[in-house]
C-alpha cells in the first residue's frame, strides 16, 4: 500500500507521518507532500525510525510525485485555526487549498481513497466531488471527511466521565465536524448511563473541544497532535479494509442517501473500495433528535458553499 500525506510539515501532518511510519503494515510506502521547503527532511528525520515502512518526502508546487501510485491520500493541508476564529473562518485560505489538490488528484490517483482532514470539513468535501465530478472520476464511495477527532475526543470524555478504560469505549458521532452539527450519540455508549444533566453538558464540551485546544494554547496553534492520531486511526482503517480486513467500520462524512444532507457523517463499513456500506446510526433519544433537527439547516448551507465555491 502507498499512502500519501498531504500538507506533511504542518503540525497535523507531521504528527499523522510520525504515527504511520510506526503503524503502517510492512512493506507500505510513505510519501509526504509539502509546499514547505523543510518536507523532503520531515522524510529523512523520520526514516531513522526502524520500521519496515519505506518514506519519501517531496515539497514545490506539484503534489504529483507524492500522489503518483497512492491507494490512500489523507489531506491535512491548509492554515489552522487561531483564538477567536471558528473553522468556517478558515474557508477563503483552505478552499483554494483543497480544490487545486483535489484537481491534481483526479488527473494522478483518481482510484486513492480520499480523506479529507483540512477544515472546515463540512465544506471542504462538497468541494473536493464538486471538483472530482467536474474530471469526470467522482466515486462517492472513495471520498471521506475524516471526524475520527470528534469520535477520539467523545471516546475520551466519557471515560474520564465515568471511570472507564478509553479503548472500551465507543461512541458513535454523526452529523458534521463543525459546532452544532457534531452530534455524539452518548445514548448508543454500551454499559454506561448519563443523567440529563451529563448529556447536556457533555455534549457541547465535545462540539467545542477544538476551542478548549486553541484557547490552551494561547495563539501558538490548534489540535494537531490529538488530530493526528485520529486520522492515522482513520487512514489506517482505510488501509486494512482495502488489504482485505472484514467488518471494518467507523464514522465518516460521507455522501449517501441524501436522508438528511447530501454529506453527513454516519458509521459505514469500509472495503476494497471504500464505503462498502452505510450503516444504520440507531434510534436517538428526544434530546439527540432535537439536537438532529436543529443542526440540518447549517450543515446543509455549509455544503451549498463548497458546491457553490466550485461552481
Amino acid at each position: 500500500m502507498k499512502v500519501a500525506v498531504i500538507g506533511a510539515a504542518g503540525g497535523i501532518g507531521q504528527a499523522l507521518a510520525l504515527l504511520l511510519k510506526n503503524r503502517l503494515p510492512a512493506g507500505s510506502d510513505l510519501a509526504l507532500y509539502d509546499i514547505a521547503p523543510v518536507t523532503p527532511g520531515v522524510a529523512v528525520d523520520l526514516s531513522h525510525i526502524p520500521t519496515p515502512v519505506s518514506i519519501k518526502g517531496y515539497s514545490g508546487e506539484d503534489p504529483t510525485p507524492a500522489l503518483e501510485g497512492a491507494d490512500v491520500v489523507l489531506i491535512s493541508a491548509g492554515v489552522a485555526r487561531k483564538p477567536g476564529m471558528d473553522r468556517s473562518d478558515l474557508f477563503n485560505v483552505n478552499a483554494g487549498i483543497v480544490r487545486s489538490l483535489s484537481e491534481r488528484i483526479a488527473d494522478v490517483c483518481p482510484k486513492a481513497l480520499i480523506g479529507i482532514i483540512t477544515n472546515p470539513v463540512n465544506t471542504t468535501v462538497a468541494i473536493a466531488a464538486e471538483v472530482l465530478k467536474a474530471k469526470g472520476v467522482y466515486d462517492k464511495n472513495r471520498l471521506f471527511g475524516v471526524t475520527t477527532l470528534d469520535i477520539i475526543r467523545s471516546e475520551t470524555f466519557v471515560a474520564e466521565l465515568k471511570g472507564k478504560d478509553p479503548s472500551d469505549v465507543r461512541v458513535p458521532v454523526i452529523g458534521g465536524h463543525s459546532g452544532v452539527t457534531i452530534l455524539p450519540l452518548l445514548s448508543q455508549v454500551e454499559g454506561v448511563e448519563f443523567t440529563e444533566e451529563e448529556v447536556a453538558a457533555l455534549t457541547p464540551r465535545i462540539q467545542d473541544a477544538g476551542t478548549e485546544v486553541v484557547e490552551a494554547k494561547a495563539g501558538g496553534g490548534s489540535a494537531t497532535l490529538s488530530m493526528g492520531q485520529a486520522a492515522c486511526r482513520f487512514g489506517l482503517a482505510l488501509v486494512r479494509a482495502a488489504q482485505g480486513e472484514q467488518d471494518v467500520v467507523e464514522c465518516a462524512y460521507v455522501e449517501g442517501d441524501g436522508k438528511y444532507a447530501r454529506f453527513f457523517a454516519q458509521p459505514v463499513r469500509l472495503g476494497k473500495n471504500g464505503v462498502e456500506e452505510i450503516l444504520d446510526h440507531g434510534p436517538l433519544s428526544a434530546f439527540e433528535q432535537n439536537a438532529l433537527d436543529s443542526m440540518l439547516d447549517t450543515l446543509r448551507k455549509d455544503i451549498q458553499l463548497g458546491e457553490e465555491f466550485v461552481k
